[in-house]
């Protein structure tokens, strides 16, 4: 007796359906933030006060004076930022494979903290000389990368938020991105420059210093995931840079003269 199969049967999905998967995860994430980015510094350049007066804070209490709450919010941010990770995950697993295959994993986590401290290192310096310069010249506003209150909870959750934001952008906008732009038959040089353009995007909110330090180093971190295939020293070294910024701001605002606070 033959067995009739009720399981409708799947084929791979076609450039288009990819891309329009592509345009999809973007617009529930990085995208959706380039679109929010661009919003922001319209505003900003039209408002009566010049750009290098204002304040861009991130990592903003969400309930000032409720410390408890406020932390509740913290966490909750923290995690809905993963989810767009998780989807694409999930699709990863739908077309056969896995994150594994961006080099997100834990198979070489020596060699990967290596490799992402010394691009850490290579990038976090001259990274704070461009911001310092482009908001000396009013052409970036002041960046407050902490406006949490001072207690117990405030270094745990912006070390967590740092991760969040590298494991978030660069599984996305690197290796997702890379990924499913090469299937759709995107050449490498178009590839390249629609990464870094996208990862400049969703900074214009601080100005045109964030738009283009962070164009170079998308191209920087571009052109290293196409060497190394390995996603997670780009994402080690971009948790390190934010978690030194981050936790940085918090202990040295108010304390040295050369850190504009607004």
């Amino acid at each position: 007796m033959t067995t009739v199969s009720t399981e409708p049967e799947t084929a791979a999905p076609s450039r288009r359906l990819l891309g329009v998967e592509l345009l999809i995860v973007l617009g529930l994430s990085l995208g959706a933030s380039g679109v929010s980015a661009l919003i922001s510094f319209a505003g900003s350049i039209t408002a009566p006060l010049a750009l290098g007066k204002q304040v861009a804070t991130l990592n903003a209490s969400a309930a000032p004076g409720r410390p408890w709450l406020d932390l509740a919010w913290q966490t909750y941010y923290i995690l809905r930022g993963l989810m767009p990770v998780v989807l694409v995950g999930y699709l990863l697993v739908r077309e056969g494979t896995s994150l594994r295959v961006l080099g997100f994993d834990l198979r070489r986590k020596l060699g990967d903290f290596g490799r992402g401290a010394a691009v850490a290192a290579a990038i976090g310096g001259s990274g704070l000389a461009l911001y310092l310069g482009a908001q000396a010249f009013g052409v970036n506003l002041t960046v407050a990368p902490s406006g949490l209150p001072d207690v117990w909870w405030r270094i745990p959750v912006l070390i967590a938020s740092a991760w969040q934001n590298a494991i978030l952008e660069e599984v996305i906008v690197l290796g997702y991105l890379v990924r499913r732009l090469g299937q759709v038959g995107w050449s490498w040089p178009a590839v390249l420059v629609t990464s870094s353009v996208l990862r400049g995007s969703y900074h214009l909110y601080q100005g045109v210093g964030g738009l283009v330090g962070n164009m170079v180093m998308g191209a920087v971190f571009c052109l290293l995931y196409r060497r190394w295939g390995r996603v997670m020293p780009l994402v080690v070294a971009h948790a390190l840079i934010d978690t030194v910024a981050f936790v940085g701001y918090a202990l040295l605002a108010g304390h040295v003269s050369w850190l504009p606070t607004g």
